[in-house]
């Protein structure tokens, strides 16, 4: 594993090698993309990018949690998590390390 982080900036350079917009405006590209992508799962929408995966926010219900170095139970409220399932195309070149 190489170990490196893919950032916002990482991902609007790629976008001025591959496009060939200016930087400025392949950032802009990149964070109207995400911005999108964001108000969409806000929203309650999925986010589904083909042959990527899908991003869906689900509901979690309050529970009973223990503090494991006190073992004392807490109550864990209700709340939103973000759930990222890839693709099987994703998968694939994950496993077979392309």
């Amino acid at each position: 594993m190489s170990g490196h982080t893919i950032t916002r900036a990482d991902l609007a350079e790629a976008v001025y090698e591959e496009v060939g917009l200016s930087r400025n405006e392949s950032s802009d590209l990149v964070e109207s993309v995400l911005d999108e992508m964001m108000d969409a799962l806000v929203e309650g929408d999925n986010v589904k990018i083909s042959s990527f995966g899908s991003f869906s926010v689900k509901e979690k219900g309050e529970r009973i949690g223990r503090n494991p170095k006190t073992g004392v139970e807490v109550p864990i409220k209700p709340r939103k998590v973000l759930v990222f399932r890839a693709s099987h195309v994703l998968k694939d070149r994950i496993n077979k390390g392309e």
